[in-house]
Protein backbone atom coordinates (compact mmCIF):
# COMPACT_ATOMS: atom_id res chain seq x y z
CA UNK A 1 0.00 0.00 0.00
CA UNK A 2 1.57 3.20 -1.07
CA UNK A 3 1.16 6.55 1.16
CA UNK A 4 -1.68 7.87 -0.27
CA UNK A 5 -3.61 4.64 -0.28
CA UNK A 6 -2.73 4.37 3.53
CA UNK A 7 -3.74 7.98 4.05
CA UNK A 8 -6.98 7.83 2.59
CA UNK A 9 -7.70 4.02 4.52
CA UNK A 10 -6.31 6.17 7.70
CA UNK A 11 -9.09 9.32 7.33
CA UNK A 12 -12.34 6.90 6.44
CA UNK A 13 -11.08 4.87 9.36
CA UNK A 14 -11.32 8.07 11.45
CA UNK A 15 -14.40 9.52 9.96
CA UNK A 16 -16.29 5.89 10.49
CA UNK A 17 -15.09 6.39 14.09
CA UNK A 18 -16.95 9.42 14.34
CA UNK A 19 -20.13 8.51 12.88
CA UNK A 20 -22.91 7.47 14.97
CA UNK A 21 -23.46 3.84 15.11
CA UNK A 22 -25.84 2.92 12.08
CA UNK A 23 -28.26 0.09 10.65
CA UNK A 24 -27.85 -0.70 6.58
CA UNK A 25 -28.79 1.65 4.39
CA UNK A 26 -32.55 1.56 4.44
CA UNK A 27 -33.37 5.22 2.18
CA UNK A 28 -31.47 7.77 0.94
CA UNK A 29 -31.64 11.24 2.36
CA UNK A 30 -30.36 15.20 2.33
CA UNK A 31 -30.07 17.98 4.75
CA UNK A 32 -31.31 21.28 3.08
CA UNK A 33 -30.30 24.33 5.25
CA UNK A 34 -27.73 24.18 7.87
CA UNK A 35 -27.70 27.00 9.97
CA UNK A 36 -27.82 25.62 13.10
CA UNK A 37 -25.80 22.86 14.74
CA UNK A 38 -29.03 20.86 15.46
CA UNK A 39 -28.71 19.57 11.50
CA UNK A 40 -25.77 17.06 13.23
CA UNK A 41 -27.95 15.41 15.71
CA UNK A 42 -30.78 15.25 13.17
CA UNK A 43 -28.84 13.82 11.06
CA UNK A 44 -26.90 11.46 13.23
CA UNK A 45 -31.04 10.43 14.34
CA UNK A 46 -31.43 9.28 10.73
CA UNK A 47 -28.38 7.71 10.23
CA UNK A 48 -28.93 5.76 13.20
CA UNK A 49 -32.19 4.68 11.79
CA UNK A 50 -30.68 3.15 9.03
CA UNK A 51 -30.71 6.80 6.02
CA UNK A 52 -27.91 6.92 3.76
CA UNK A 53 -26.82 11.09 3.66
CA UNK A 54 -26.48 11.37 0.07
CA UNK A 55 -26.44 14.94 -0.75
CA UNK A 56 -26.93 18.19 0.95
CA UNK A 57 -26.93 22.36 0.27
CA UNK A 58 -26.64 25.16 2.55
CA UNK A 59 -26.24 28.76 0.66
CA UNK A 60 -23.53 29.70 3.21
CA UNK A 61 -20.10 28.26 1.86
CA UNK A 62 -18.95 28.38 5.22
CA UNK A 63 -21.42 26.52 6.52
CA UNK A 64 -21.35 24.08 3.55
CA UNK A 65 -17.44 23.55 3.82
CA UNK A 66 -18.20 22.67 7.60
CA UNK A 67 -20.41 20.11 7.00
CA UNK A 68 -18.79 18.42 3.81
CA UNK A 69 -16.16 18.07 6.53
CA UNK A 70 -18.11 16.52 8.76
CA UNK A 71 -19.62 14.37 6.36
CA UNK A 72 -17.44 13.49 3.03
CA UNK A 73 -19.82 11.03 2.40
CA UNK A 74 -22.27 13.41 0.96
CA UNK A 75 -22.33 15.35 -1.85
CA UNK A 76 -22.60 19.14 -2.49
CA UNK A 77 -25.73 20.02 -4.10
CA UNK A 78 -25.41 22.86 -6.61
CA UNK A 79 -28.84 23.89 -5.49
CA UNK A 80 -32.11 22.90 -3.17
CA UNK A 81 -33.72 22.46 -6.53
CA UNK A 82 -31.40 19.66 -7.58
CA UNK A 83 -32.03 17.83 -3.72
CA UNK A 84 -35.79 18.15 -4.29
CA UNK A 85 -35.30 16.72 -8.19
CA UNK A 86 -33.97 13.61 -7.22
CA UNK A 87 -36.57 11.04 -6.73
CA UNK A 88 -34.12 8.99 -5.12
CA UNK A 89 -34.17 10.72 -2.42
CA UNK A 90 -37.27 10.02 0.21
CA UNK A 91 -36.11 11.97 3.12
CA UNK A 92 -35.17 15.82 3.50
CA UNK A 93 -33.75 17.43 7.41
CA UNK A 94 -33.08 20.57 8.01
CA UNK A 95 -31.90 23.73 10.32
CA UNK A 96 -32.88 26.26 8.15
CA UNK A 97 -32.80 29.50 9.87
CA UNK A 98 -36.18 29.59 11.53
CA UNK A 99 -38.58 31.57 9.45
CA UNK A 100 -37.00 29.92 6.31
CA UNK A 101 -38.13 26.02 7.37
CA UNK A 102 -41.78 25.84 7.09
CA UNK A 103 -41.34 27.32 2.95
CA UNK A 104 -38.25 24.73 2.64
CA UNK A 105 -40.88 22.12 4.49
CA UNK A 106 -44.02 23.04 1.98
CA UNK A 107 -41.94 22.78 -1.03
CA UNK A 108 -40.10 19.51 0.20
CA UNK A 109 -43.59 18.15 0.64
CA UNK A 110 -45.02 19.56 -2.70
CA UNK A 111 -42.28 17.41 -4.44
CA UNK A 112 -43.61 13.98 -2.97
CA UNK A 113 -40.46 14.22 -0.09
CA UNK A 114 -40.74 13.59 3.73
CA UNK A 115 -39.34 16.27 5.98
CA UNK A 116 -37.55 16.60 9.03
CA UNK A 117 -36.86 20.24 10.34
CA UNK A 118 -35.26 21.10 14.25
CA UNK A 119 -37.58 23.00 16.32
CA UNK A 120 -39.42 25.64 15.93
CA UNK A 121 -41.38 24.53 12.67
CA UNK A 122 -42.76 27.56 11.87
CA UNK A 123 -42.36 30.99 13.21
CA UNK A 124 -46.26 32.30 12.37
CA UNK A 125 -49.23 30.79 13.03
CA UNK A 126 -49.98 31.89 9.06
CA UNK A 127 -46.92 29.50 8.31
CA UNK A 128 -48.43 26.57 10.34
CA UNK A 129 -51.87 26.83 8.43
CA UNK A 130 -50.00 26.79 5.18
CA UNK A 131 -47.95 24.16 6.39
CA UNK A 132 -51.06 21.78 7.55
CA UNK A 133 -52.50 22.37 3.62
CA UNK A 134 -49.40 21.37 2.47
CA UNK A 135 -48.98 18.44 4.50
CA UNK A 136 -52.87 17.60 3.92
CA UNK A 137 -52.53 17.61 0.21
CA UNK A 138 -49.62 15.66 -0.29
CA UNK A 139 -49.94 12.94 2.57
CA UNK A 140 -46.13 13.70 3.51
CA UNK A 141 -44.84 13.48 6.76
CA UNK A 142 -43.84 17.22 8.43
CA UNK A 143 -42.01 15.44 11.77
CA UNK A 144 -40.27 18.02 14.01
CA UNK A 145 -37.01 16.81 15.58
CA UNK A 146 -37.79 18.53 19.86
CA UNK A 147 -36.24 17.22 22.94
CA UNK A 148 -38.11 14.50 23.92
CA UNK A 149 -37.06 12.65 20.61
CA UNK A 150 -33.60 13.46 21.87
CA UNK A 151 -33.30 13.30 25.64
CA UNK A 152 -32.89 10.02 26.93
CA UNK A 153 -34.14 10.90 30.41
CA UNK A 154 -37.36 12.21 28.80
CA UNK A 155 -37.81 9.01 27.07
CA UNK A 156 -37.03 7.26 30.25
CA UNK A 157 -39.65 9.41 32.01
CA UNK A 158 -42.36 8.84 29.11
CA UNK A 159 -42.07 4.49 29.83
CA UNK A 160 -42.35 5.10 33.47
CA UNK A 161 -45.68 7.40 32.69
CA UNK A 162 -46.62 4.74 30.52
CA UNK A 163 -46.46 2.23 33.07
CA UNK A 164 -48.71 4.19 35.92
CA UNK A 165 -45.49 4.34 37.88
CA UNK A 166 -46.68 8.19 39.17
CA UNK A 167 -50.53 7.37 38.48
CA UNK A 168 -52.46 9.75 36.34
CA UNK A 169 -50.63 13.41 35.49
CA UNK A 170 -51.79 16.15 37.05
CA UNK A 171 -49.45 18.98 36.03
CA UNK A 172 -45.66 19.00 34.06
CA UNK A 173 -43.16 22.14 35.04
CA UNK A 174 -40.58 22.96 32.35
CA UNK A 175 -37.47 25.25 33.32
CA UNK A 176 -35.59 25.64 29.68
CA UNK A 177 -32.06 28.04 30.92
CA UNK A 178 -30.05 28.06 27.80
CA UNK A 179 -26.01 30.36 27.83
CA UNK A 180 -26.83 32.87 24.97
CA UNK A 181 -22.59 33.26 24.16
CA UNK A 182 -23.59 36.36 21.90
CA UNK A 183 -20.52 35.80 20.28
CA UNK A 184 -21.24 32.69 18.29
CA UNK A 185 -24.25 33.82 17.47
CA UNK A 186 -25.55 34.82 13.83
CA UNK A 187 -27.41 38.04 12.82
CA UNK A 188 -30.58 36.26 12.51
CA UNK A 189 -30.61 35.15 16.27
CA UNK A 190 -31.30 38.07 17.26
CA UNK A 191 -33.87 39.46 14.60
CA UNK A 192 -37.82 38.34 15.99
CA UNK A 193 -38.89 37.90 12.78
CA UNK A 194 -36.29 35.48 11.71
CA UNK A 195 -35.98 32.70 14.86
CA UNK A 196 -39.76 33.51 16.31
CA UNK A 197 -39.42 34.74 19.55
CA UNK A 198 -38.15 32.93 22.70
CA UNK A 199 -41.57 30.93 23.22
CA UNK A 200 -42.18 29.48 19.73
CA UNK A 201 -38.67 28.83 19.80
CA UNK A 202 -37.24 27.52 22.90
CA UNK A 203 -40.52 26.86 24.73
CA UNK A 204 -41.70 24.75 22.10
CA UNK A 205 -39.70 21.83 23.59
CA UNK A 206 -41.59 21.66 26.60
CA UNK A 207 -44.94 22.68 24.89
CA UNK A 208 -44.41 19.31 23.47
CA UNK A 209 -43.38 17.70 26.42
CA UNK A 210 -46.61 18.99 28.50
CA UNK A 211 -49.09 17.75 26.00
CA UNK A 212 -47.47 14.43 25.53
CA UNK A 213 -46.98 13.44 29.50
CA UNK A 214 -50.96 14.89 30.44
CA UNK A 215 -52.13 13.32 27.18
CA UNK A 216 -54.16 16.52 26.49
CA UNK A 217 -55.53 16.81 23.16
CA UNK A 218 -56.48 20.36 23.65
CA UNK A 219 -54.96 23.21 25.21
CA UNK A 220 -55.87 27.21 26.59
CA UNK A 221 -53.18 29.80 27.25
CA UNK A 222 -53.82 30.90 30.49
CA UNK A 223 -51.11 33.30 30.20
CA UNK A 224 -47.72 34.09 28.67
CA UNK A 225 -45.41 37.06 28.63
CA UNK A 226 -42.05 37.76 26.72
CA UNK A 227 -39.54 40.50 27.86
CA UNK A 228 -36.07 41.91 27.37
CA UNK A 229 -34.98 41.89 30.77
CA UNK A 230 -31.12 42.55 30.06
CA UNK A 231 -29.76 42.73 26.69
CA UNK A 232 -31.21 46.40 25.72
CA UNK A 233 -28.20 46.00 22.80
CA UNK A 234 -30.20 43.53 21.03
CA UNK A 235 -33.56 44.96 21.21
CA UNK A 236 -35.01 42.50 18.87
CA UNK A 237 -34.05 39.54 21.76
CA UNK A 238 -36.12 37.94 24.17
CA UNK A 239 -34.34 37.30 26.28
CA UNK A 240 -37.15 35.69 29.29
CA UNK A 241 -40.74 34.16 28.50
CA UNK A 242 -43.06 31.51 30.79
CA UNK A 243 -46.16 30.36 29.91
CA UNK A 244 -48.88 28.76 32.01
CA UNK A 245 -51.11 26.39 29.94
CA UNK A 246 -54.62 24.65 31.07
CA UNK A 247 -55.23 20.88 28.90
CA UNK A 248 -57.70 18.67 28.46
CA UNK A 249 -55.22 16.36 30.19
CA UNK A 250 -53.77 18.29 33.10
CA UNK A 251 -51.96 21.71 33.45
CA UNK A 252 -48.47 23.17 32.46
CA UNK A 253 -45.67 25.89 33.02
CA UNK A 254 -42.94 26.38 31.20
CA UNK A 255 -40.28 29.49 31.38
CA UNK A 256 -37.58 29.64 29.41
CA UNK A 257 -34.68 32.16 29.43
CA UNK A 258 -30.96 32.97 27.96
CA UNK A 259 -29.44 33.68 31.45
CA UNK A 260 -27.26 30.71 32.44
CA UNK A 261 -24.22 31.45 33.33
CA UNK A 262 -20.66 31.17 32.16
CA UNK A 263 -19.60 29.34 34.99
CA UNK A 264 -21.91 26.07 34.29
CA UNK A 265 -20.10 23.55 32.07
CA UNK A 266 -23.56 23.02 29.93
CA UNK A 267 -25.40 24.86 27.83
CA UNK A 268 -28.29 24.81 30.82
CA UNK A 269 -29.39 22.77 33.84
CA UNK A 270 -33.08 21.95 32.05
CA UNK A 271 -35.39 20.30 34.33
CA UNK A 272 -38.86 18.92 34.28
CA UNK A 273 -40.84 18.26 37.04
CA UNK A 274 -44.09 15.67 36.40
CA UNK A 275 -46.71 15.51 39.23
CA UNK A 276 -48.98 12.81 39.34
CA UNK A 277 -51.77 11.75 41.67
CA UNK A 278 -49.34 8.73 42.75
CA UNK A 279 -45.96 10.46 42.68
CA UNK A 280 -43.62 12.46 40.82
CA UNK A 281 -40.75 12.52 38.54
CA UNK A 282 -37.76 15.15 38.25
CA UNK A 283 -35.72 14.86 35.07
CA UNK A 284 -32.12 16.98 35.14
CA UNK A 285 -31.35 16.38 31.49
CA UNK A 286 -28.00 17.75 30.92
CA UNK A 287 -26.03 17.66 34.46
CA UNK A 288 -26.12 17.29 37.87
CA UNK A 289 -24.96 20.92 39.53
CA UNK A 290 -23.57 19.15 42.70
CA UNK A 291 -21.15 17.43 41.00
CA UNK A 292 -21.99 14.33 42.06
CA UNK A 293 -23.19 12.24 39.33
CA UNK A 294 -21.33 12.61 35.97
CA UNK A 295 -22.66 13.96 32.68
CA UNK A 296 -26.20 14.33 32.03
CA UNK A 297 -29.76 12.06 31.58
CA UNK A 298 -30.71 11.78 35.72
CA UNK A 299 -33.45 10.69 36.52
CA UNK A 300 -35.42 10.98 39.94
CA UNK A 301 -38.81 9.05 41.30
CA UNK A 302 -40.74 9.55 44.09
CA UNK A 303 -43.27 7.23 44.17
CA UNK A 304 -45.20 5.47 47.60
CA UNK A 305 -42.60 3.53 48.67
CA UNK A 306 -39.53 5.17 48.52
CA UNK A 307 -37.45 7.81 46.50
CA UNK A 308 -35.42 6.02 43.84
CA UNK A 309 -32.37 7.82 41.36
CA UNK A 310 -32.56 6.24 37.96
CA UNK A 311 -29.28 6.55 35.68
CA UNK A 312 -30.38 7.31 32.02
CA UNK A 313 -27.42 7.33 30.17
CA UNK A 314 -28.08 3.86 28.52
CA UNK A 315 -31.85 4.05 27.48
CA UNK A 316 -32.13 4.17 23.72
CA UNK A 317 -33.60 6.57 21.30
CA UNK A 318 -36.00 4.91 18.79
CA UNK A 319 -37.05 8.36 17.15
CA UNK A 320 -34.87 8.03 14.11
CA UNK A 321 -35.60 4.55 13.49
CA UNK A 322 -39.28 4.96 14.01
CA UNK A 323 -38.64 7.59 11.22
CA UNK A 324 -37.43 5.54 8.56
CA UNK A 325 -39.79 3.55 9.20
CA UNK A 326 -42.90 6.06 8.65
CA UNK A 327 -41.04 6.71 5.95
CA UNK A 328 -40.64 3.31 4.07
CA UNK A 329 -44.10 2.29 5.33
CA UNK A 330 -45.98 5.49 5.54
CA UNK A 331 -47.09 4.70 9.03
CA UNK A 332 -46.99 7.19 12.27
CA UNK A 333 -44.37 5.29 15.11
CA UNK A 334 -42.34 8.29 15.69
CA UNK A 335 -44.99 10.88 16.26
CA UNK A 336 -48.52 11.58 15.50
CA UNK A 337 -49.02 14.86 12.35
CA UNK A 338 -51.60 15.83 14.73
CA UNK A 339 -49.54 16.37 17.77
CA UNK A 340 -46.83 17.69 15.89
CA UNK A 341 -49.16 20.49 14.51
CA UNK A 342 -51.41 21.15 17.93
CA UNK A 343 -47.59 21.70 20.10
CA UNK A 344 -46.85 23.56 17.17
CA UNK A 345 -49.94 25.77 17.56
CA UNK A 346 -49.90 26.35 21.30
CA UNK A 347 -46.03 27.55 21.30
CA UNK A 348 -47.05 29.78 18.79
CA UNK A 349 -50.08 31.11 20.53
CA UNK A 350 -48.41 31.67 23.55
CA UNK A 351 -46.01 33.75 22.02
CA UNK A 352 -48.48 35.74 20.21
CA UNK A 353 -50.67 35.94 23.28
CA UNK A 354 -47.60 37.11 25.39
CA UNK A 355 -47.77 40.17 27.39
CA UNK A 356 -44.34 42.06 26.75
CA UNK A 357 -41.57 44.26 28.85
CA UNK A 358 -38.52 45.41 28.43
CA UNK A 359 -35.88 46.08 31.54
CA UNK A 360 -37.25 44.86 34.74
CA UNK A 361 -40.03 42.03 34.94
Amino acid sequence: MDRREFLKTSLAAVVAARMPAARASRLRFAAVGLNHGHINGQVDAVIRGGGELVSFYAKEPELAAAFAKRHPEATLARGAREILDDPSIRLVVSAAIPNERAPLGIDVMRHGKDFMVDKPGATTLEQLEAVRRAQAESKRIYSVLIERHESKSTQKAGALVKSGAIGRVVQTVALAPHKMSPATRPPWFFKRAQYGGILCDLASHHVDQFLFFTGSTRADIVASQVGNVNHPQYPELEDFGDVMLRGNGGSGYIRADWFTPDGLSVFGDGRLTILGTDGYIEVRKSVDISGARPGGNHLFLVDRKSPQYIDCSDVPLPYGERLVDDVLNRTSTADDQTHVFLAMEVALKAEAMASRSSGRT
